[in-house]
C-alpha cells in the first residue's frame, strides 16, 4: 500500500466501513487530539469517477481546533466508473499527486488528512479538511469573467513553479511522461463513433466536421510539444474548483488531480477558456484573460517564454476540452447532468478552436 500517512491506519475505500475510531485515527495522525464518539455522512460535488462523502462529526472529547466535518475522497461506486478510474490509474494519480506534487507547487488545493492506495485493486482514499463553505463552480452556467482571471491566475501558480523540470519525466505514474502508455487511436476513433451517436441531435454541423479532422490527426495532436513542459492539471474546468464565499473559503481552491500530467501550461489555459467561459463572454475578454495568466506565471522563473509563445501554444491546445468530453463522456456512467456537461464543454471548445482555426494546426 502506498501511503502518506501512518501505514498503521488501513485504508477504507468505503465510507459505510468508516467507522468511530477510524475517523479518530485520521485526526490523530495530524496532531488533532480528538475522539470521535458519532458522525453521519452524506456525497458532496459531481464527481463521477470518484465519491466525495462528507462527514459530520462529534467528539467524546476534542481540542479547539477539532474540525466539526471533513471529506473523504472514495472510488466511484458505480462499477462501469470504477473500471474507468482504475484503467485510467487515475485513482493511482490523485493519490501520488498528494504525495509528490502538492507541496512543490502553490496552487490552492484541499489540505490533505491522509491519503492511501492499494496497487493491488486500486482501492483509495484521500482524507481532506473541508472547505466549506465555498462553492462548486458551475460548470452549465459557465463562470463570470471574475472567476476566470481568479482562475487563470491560480493554475499559473500550478505551472510556475515545476515550469521546465525534466525531473517529472521520470514520474510513471504521471501522464505524458516517457514511459507513459499512449492511448489506442483505434479506441479514440470508437469513443467518437459513439459520441456522435450520442449527440446526433445536439452536435452542430461545424463540431461534427472538426471532430472528424481531429480524430484523423489524433497521432498529429497528440505530438509531444517540443516547448517547455510543466506539471498540468488536465481537467481544469468549473466543476473542479471551489470559490470562496462571503461566510469563508479560500478564494479559490482547485480538486480532483486525478488527471495530472507532464505537458504544456497552455493546454490548462486552453481548456480553462474553452469549456469555462461562455461564448458569449469570450471574444472580448479573452485577450484580458490570457494576459492575467501570463502576468502571473511571470513571476517564476520562465526563461524566454513569451506572451506571444503562449498564443501560439493556447491555439495549439483549443480543442483539448472537446477532446476530453468525448474522451470521458463515453467511458463514465451516463447521467442526465453528465450529458449536459459534457455537451456545453464541448460546444465552447470548438467554438474557441474555429475562432483561432485550429484545425489548420492539424490539416497543414
Amino acid at each position: 500500500m502506498l501511503t502518506d500517512k501512518s501505514t498503521d491506519i488501513p485504508l477504507v475505500a468505503d465510507p459505510a466501513d468508516v467507522t468511530n475510531e477510524w475517523l479518530t485515527a485520521v485526526l490523530k495522525g495530524n496532531d488533532i487530539d480528538v475522539v470521535v464518539d458519532g458522525f453521519d455522512y452524506e456525497r458532496i460535488g459531481t464527481g463521477q469517477v470518484g465519491m466525495n462523502i462528507r462527514f459530520n462529526l462529534s467528539y467524546q472529547s476534542s481540542a479547539e481546533d477539532a474540525p466539526q466535518t471533513v471529506v473523504g475522497k472514495f472510488p466511484s461506486p458505480d462499477p462501469v466508473s470504477r473500471e474507468t478510474g482504475t484503467n485510467t490509474l487515475t485513482y493511482l494519480r490523485e493519490s501520488m499527486f498528494y504525495q509528490q506534487i502538492q507541496s512543490t507547487v502553490d496552487i490552492q488545493t484541499p489540505i490533505p488528512l491522509y491519503n492511501a492506495f492499494n496497487p493491488e485493486n486500486h482501492d483509495f482514499v484521500l482524507m481532506m479538511h473541508d472547505l466549506a463553505p465555498a462553492e462548486q463552480g458551475d460548470q452549465m452556467d459557465g463562470c463570470t469573467i471574475a472567476e476566470a482571471e481568479l482562475a487563470l491566475r491560480q493554475i499559473a501558480k500550478l505551472h510556475g513553479p515545476r515550469w521546465g523540470d525534466e525531473s517529472l519525466n521520470d514520474l510513471d505514474w504521471m501522464a505524458g511522461t516517457k514511459n507513459s502508455e499512449q492511448t489506442d487511436p483505434a479506441l479514440v476513433g470508437l469513443l467518437w463513433e459513439g459520441f456522435k451517436d450520442r449527440y446526433a441531435e445536439r452536435i452542430s454541423p461545424e463540431a461534427k466536421e472538426a471532430g472528424e479532422v481531429l480524430i484523423a490527426n489524433y497521432a498529429r495532436y497528440t505530438e509531444k510539444f517540443d516547448g517547455p513542459r510543466t506539471v498540468v492539471h488536465g481537467d481544469y474546468r468549473l466543476d473542479n474548483m471551489l470559490f470562496g464565499t462571503a461566510e469563508g473559503g479560500f478564494p479559490l481552491a482547485v480538486v480532483d488531480w486525478q488527471t495530472p500530467a507532464y505537458g504544456a501550461g497552455a493546454g490548462d489555459v486552453a481548456y480553462f477558456i474553452g469549456t469555462s467561459v461562455p461564448r458569449a463572454l469570450r471574444p472580448d475578454h479573452e485577450e484580458a484573460l490570457l494576459d492575467a495568466y501570463f502576468e502571473e506565471l511571470r513571476r517564476y522563473d520562465i526563461g524566454d517564454y513569451t506572451r506571444q509563445d503562449l498564443l501560439r501554444d493556447y491555439r495549439r491546445y483549443a480543442f483539448n476540452g472537446y477532446m476530453m468530453a468525448i474522451f470521458a463522456s463515453m467511458v463514465v456512467q451516463q447521467t442526465s447532468r453528465g450529458d449536459d456537461m459534457f455537451f456545453a464543454m464541448a460546444d465552447r471548445s470548438v467554438d474557441l478552436a474555429l475562432a483561432h482555426d485550429s484545425l489548420s494546426l492539424l490539416t497543414a
